[in-house]
């Protein structure tokens, strides 16, 4: 019977350290650990969003001269697994952004100013993110935007996941404004949008609002900042880190709010992951579902237990040795 018992915690002990090491973690199989964007056609990424529908999968597109087409990407192999080529829409111009509102619609910010600010109005496009993820055609809807305060260069577009409402950073060097859009945009004549915050000490290249509404984080090329959202009146919360892939181009949350993943120009370019903010103002986490350091808790607890289970049985192993051994010197 001691026999038995030492072969069964033989037997459990490398079971048990391939439990604790080797188990996959949910965000592995979601693509939130990071990937490399393969697709030799995206040499520009500019923007990015995760989707929502389908899990694992991010939305990207190119800078400027590519033409009207969005890239699905699977975050756990980098691939491209769906292209979409917009109609409705006229010859872009530098779309910088992409954000998904309610009812998994897609927007696109066609925002961007190569000129410094000189362009009269901009375009932002709206369009459906497809049930199938294959390469089609969508008919997006085209609206036509200008800014109270005269032209601009921006780079970030977000959408509000409840309301629907669309807001603008743009892009300066010593600090951009929020700008609010009308409260349902039109596609016939002119969407104006009005600045109602200020948000210093960056260059914005793009922004994110986390799942629930309730966090927004605005990125440069080498830094990031997290606002509480207060409705619409960003207060900031802290600095948050952001990995260094050379031309920090665009950031998102992951789907279920836990993560913020950053994106970069270039071939080949890398998306790498950083902790979403810490809980909202009201104690919840920006998904609303348990925050990031509550999800690393139960992670490390259950890592605990499993690591706690090995070290457990080795004890158990080696006093059942030990005690064994000093009988047989008794003996």
């Amino acid at each position: 019977m001691r026999r038995s018992f030492v072969r069964l915690l033989r037997a459990l002990i490398p079971v048990l350290l391939v439990s604790a090491v080797a188990a996959p973690s949910a965000s592995a199989a979601d693509g939130d650990d990071g990937f490399t964007i393969k697709d030799a056609r995206i040499t520009e990424s500019s923007g990015l969003a995760a989707s929502r529908q389908h899990p694992g999968i991010y939305w990207t597109h190119n800078d400027s001269d590519d033409g009207a087409y969005l890239y699905a990407v699977d975050g756990g192999s980098g691939e491209t697994v769906a292209t979409i080529t917009l109609t409705g829409v006229g010859q872009p111009r530098d779309v910088e952004a992409i954000s998904i509102g309610p009812g998994n619609q897609i927007f696109v910010g066609d925002i961007g100013d190569n000129l410094g600010g000189t362009w009269d109005y901009v375009w932002i496009y709206q369009l459906p993110e497809p049930a199938q993820l294959k390469d089609q055609t969508i008919r997006a809807t085209q609206y036509v935007v200008n800014y109270s305060d005269g032209a601009r260069d921006a780079e970030s577009l977000v959408v509000h996941p409840k309301t629907g409402r669309v807001y603008i950073v743009d892009k300066n060097a010593e600090g951009g404004r929020l700008y609010r859009g009308p409260e349902g945009l039109s596609a016939s004549g002119r969407n104006v949008f009005t600045p109602v915050a200020e948000l210093p000490d960056l260059e914005a290249t793009d922004a994110t609002l986390s799942p629930d509404g309730e966090i927004l984080v605005v990125r440069s090329y080498f830094g990031s900042v997290a606002y509480e959202w207060n409705d619409g009146k960003p207060k900031k919360l802290q600095r948050v880190g952001v990995p260094f892939l050379g031309q920090g181009e665009s950031v998102t949350f992951t789907a279920d709010g836990e993560r913020l993943m950053y994106g970069a120009e270039g071939a080949d370019s890398r998306v790498e992951p950083e902790d979403a903010p810490g809980a909202a103002a009201d104690g919840s986490s920006p998904s609303g579902e348990g925050g990031a350091s509550e999800a690393a808790d139960e992670s490390d607890g259950s890592q605990g237990l499993k690591i706690g289970a090995v070290a457990a049985a080795a004890l158990l192993l080696v006093a059942f040795g030990f005690r064994r051994a000093t009988r047989s010197r008794g003996e």
